[in-house]
């Protein structure tokens, strides 16, 4: 049987011929160099022009092409395929998002400086500009303390989301500085991965640096930095912001008052800072929202009552965030 076998071999080496080589010819094909000088002594040039021609380049390395109004729909699948597929490689499942001004800093910074334009101050005491800018520190200075909340917050939920149900839970923002930065900085704390979606602004944008370095994306249109902030959103926690907090809370609020997304908790911070930046109740009043959309969130001052309120409401919703004690 053995001689058998090797005859057959030796047969079938004979008949079949060896692999081709994967990349080399042992002779060129036809256009595998370019024209020779002999026939034609213009052939270099030309060709040259034509390999240094924009045309020639091929789609995905044309960054102008790219660019253009008519390929805003590859970019914009682009924009959404980039962070899904590394975030489905990092099993992130579930996020809970954070929002809040870039303007407040962490306390020791606000010391500095309200400290910084009173000096000033004194030694300019009829500057009207740097007495309202010190107005407006001071008042930065008195809602810093949020950044240790906020900080404290994400400290719990990496802490806890490492044990969650289905997958990791982490915290994801913006990735800019101020409230973002303390939620980011809080996961860091605590050896836990965090996101950061940052977006491509006309001015420079650094991330914060407390993002997990392979979860900190930058995107192009804003519209598909929401969609990735809610499509794994189990929580919106929203700390004293302006605009784009503001942004991205009525997004919320509405995609859940319309049934557009199914409900998810929302959270705002700083009960006082909210009552007067927005005023619900008139709201209701005025009849141009419903008593039960006054209902889509509720106020929380620290960073256990921010995640217990959480927990409690995902196990009344009868599908909770961690394992059942």
């Amino acid at each position: 049987m053995h001689n058998k076998n090797g005859r057959d071999s030796q047969r079938l080496s004979a008949k079949i011929p060896t692999p081709a080589h994967p990349r080399q010819r042992r002779k060129p094909l036809p256009g595998h160099e370019p024209k020779p000088v002999h026939e034609d002594a213009d052939a270099p040039r030309r060709v040259q022009a034509i390999l240094e021609s924009p045309s020639y380049l091929e789609g995905d390395e044309d960054v102008a092409f790219l660019n253009l109004d008519e390929t805003r729909g590859v970019r914009l699948q682009i924009d959404y395929a980039k962070p899904e597929l590394l975030l489905g490689q990092h099993h992130v499942r579930h996020t809970i998002v954070v929002f809040g001004s870039t303007r407040i800093p962490e306390p020791a910074s606000a010391v500095r400086e309200v400290q910084l334009l009173r000096e000033r101050l004194a030694a300019e005491p009829d500057t009207p500009e740097l007495r309202q800018a010190l107005a407006i520190a001071e008042r930065l200075q008195a809602k810093s303390r949020y950044y240790e909340v906020a900080r404290e917050f994400g400290r719990l939920v990496g802490e806890a989301g490492k044990n969650s149900i289905d997958g990791n839970l982490v915290v994801m923002t913006g990735g800019g500085p101020g409230m973002m930065e303390a939620a980011n900085r809080g996961a860091y704390d605590v050896q836990a991965k965090s996101v950061g979606l940052n977006i491509n602004l006309p001015h420079e944008q650094y991330p914060n640096p407390y993002i997990t370095p392979e979860l900190c994306f930058r995107f192009h249109y804003f519209a598909l930095r929401k969609l990735h902030f809610l499509l794994r959103a189990k929580a919106l926690v929203a700390f004293p912001g302006g605009y784009g907090t503001f942004d991205e809370l009525f997004e919320t609020l509405t995609l859940i008052q319309t049934r557009k997304i199914p409900p998810l908790p929302v959270v705002l911070v700083g009960e006082d800072y909210w009552r007067q930046a927005v005023n619900f109740d008139f709201l209701v009043e005025e009849g141009v929202i419903d008593a039960e959309d006054r209902e889509l969130f509720w106020y929380a001052e620290t960073a256990d009552d921010i995640w217990q309120g959480i927990l409690h409401w995902h196990r009344m919703s009868g599908a909770p965030l961690l394992p059942m004690p």
